[in-house]
């Protein structure tokens, strides 16, 4: 009794000798080419933009009822199913192409790759806001878990999409948690921002903070106000230490953050489209906004070395979200 057999022995020699090595971190660069394929995912929202997930707009939008008007709201919809189309016309589909297409070819040109979603999931009209399914982060995705009922479901066809690219999933929000990815942001390295709505509960949040945990990032919470979706209607990161904001829309001690952190801020103005925070950085201080920027945010961009790109995206704002949102990034070059 006690005594170790010859196969014991040799077994337990091997397992010494090919031993498990937790380092180095799934995330470096080393672990990502080897294992992955390459560098997967972001660890900012400015750095050079390499690949993208979007979505055309299609027939899923046929679900849309101009028999089902809600005046009272000023949008079609059906509160029973979920769907919802703001403004005073239903979507001309023609349009919404011309201006998705014209997005692309913009990305396109500045050596962006651009890859759709294998398949829209039946009647979910708002798959073309891509932001909202997944977020990247260091080494992989996370696939989100949509609010409402009119969404949920998007999030299928983007994991089977990302999964055939090959990037890694590293988590995937389940339970109760709700997260969309339209309310994160990647303020530096170690510094991301998500924000709490009826489109984003506490439950979604630890899910996120929980992966970026082991990454060394920390998250900090903010509280939209009244029935807002997403913190990039009020905040995005056009460059490394810039960012555009509506400060109506964000409390003052989170204001005072960024300043604390070095982050410059250049305010919107009436004279701007709704749609005018919604925009994408593609580069260090090169950023893709919708047209008719005002030209009081134009020179205070340009004050602060930001090179603006337009394309219209007006009748694609229509539904709901602007480039930010009908842009998912899953690989961005570093900055830090």
């Amino acid at each position: 009794m006690g005594v170790i057999s010859e196969h014991e022995y040799r077994y337990n020699m091997t397992m010494k000798i090919f031993h498990s090595h937790p380092e180095p971190a799934f995330e470096t660069p080393g672990q990502q080419e080897a294992v992955w394929g390459r560098q997967w995912g972001c660890d900012n929202d400015v750095g050079t933009l390499r690949m993208v997930l979007m979505h055309r707009p299609g027939e899923e939008l046929s679900i849309v009822d101009p028999s089902k008007r809600l005046e009272h709201i000023g949008s079609f919809g059906d509160p029973e199913s979920g769907w919802y189309w703001r403004g005073d016309r239903v979507p001309d589909l023609g349009a919404l192409q011309a201006e998705h297409d014209a997005l692309v070819q913009v990305l396109r040109d500045h050596g962006v790759e651009v890859v759709f979603l294998d398949r829209c999931a039946p009647t979910r009209m708002k798959s073309c806001y891509t932001r909202d399914s997944a977020i990247a982060v260091k080494g992989g995705a996370i696939v989100t878990r949509l609010g409402p009922l009119v969404r949920r479901g998007e999030e299928a066809p983007v994991t089977e999409t990302i999964a055939r690219l090959g990037m890694p999933i590293l988590r995937t929000v389940h339970g109760t948690g709700i997260m969309e990815g339209g309310s994160f942001v990647w303020l530096d390295q170690t510094t991301a921002v998500i924000g709490r709505s009826n489109r984003v509960n506490e439950a979604g949040a630890r899910q996120v903070e929980d992966v970026l945990r082991e990454q060394g990032v920390e998250l900090l919470r903010v509280d939209l106000t009244g029935y807002r979706l997403h913190i990039d209607g009020a905040l995005v990161m056009v460059d490394v230490a810039t960012a555009i904001i509506n400060p109506a829309q964000l409390p003052f001690w989170f204001l005072q953050t960024l300043a604390e952190r070095g982050i410059r801020t250049v305010e919107i103005c009436p004279d701007d489209p709704v749609s005018a925070v919604n925009c994408l950085a593609i580069a260090p201080g090169k950023v893709v906004m919708s047209s008719g920027i005002s030209t009081r945010t134009r020179d205070a961009l340009d004050r602060l070395g930001v090179e603006i790109i337009e394309t219209p995206y007006e009748t694609m704002y229509l539904g709901g979200g602007g480039i930010h949102c009908s842009t998912c990034p899953l690989i961005r070059d570093s900055v830090y």
